[in-house]
């Protein structure tokens, strides 16, 4: 059973990839470098008072704007354990997936707020709002996207698949 658990930062709704990292940034591709402007425009101070682990509860249409791998790969180097919306941009939940970064459609994610803590059950597909008590039900991730989550992404699953080592 694979879980999560961490500490949660709220964003509003429409957080597009441009607020996720900014296309000044988009000179590279390291994921390192990224992870140091994460949500930079959105919160200037985020990287510095979030720890790897925790959790981005926000609005919907999270990952909104241009398809960028780059949204998913700054947010996950930064050590983003997940992001809980009541909806995402198609293009960013299939890349989010991708690269090996765990999203979570929960239409009552307002009433979690920032400074609670979360335990998500992706096998039950429940999150359990540790602060108040309180379990939402989502609907449960695909077996096969739990395996891209717990394979580190498509790449790393694809490796792994021909190595024959799943």
């Amino acid at each position: 059973m694979q879980t999560i658990e961490g500490k949660v930062w709220n964003f509003g709704k429409d957080i597009d990839t441009d607020l996720i990292i900014a296309a000044r940034y988009l000179n590279t591709s390291v994921p390192e470098e990224l992870a140091k402007h994460v949500m930079e425009d959105a919160d200037p101070e985020f990287v510095n008072k979030m720890q790897a682990g925790d959790i981005i509860v926000a609005g919907e249409n999270f990952g909104c704007g241009s398809s960028r791998e780059h949204a998913p790969i700054a947010l996950k180097a930064a050590g983003v354990a997940a992001i809980i919306a009541p909806t995402f941009a198609r293009i960013f939940y299939r890349n989010a997936f991708n690269m090996g970064l765990p999203i979570f459609e929960l239409p009552e994610s307002a009433e979690i707020t920032e400074g609670q803590s979360v335990k998500v059950n992706m096998e039950e597909g429940t999150i359990t709002n540790l602060t108040t008590n309180k379990t939402y039900k989502f609907t449960a991730i695909p077996p096969f996207m739990q395996e891209l989550i717990a394979a580190g992404g498509l790449m790393n699953f694809a490796q792994n698949e021909i190595k024959g080592t799943k």
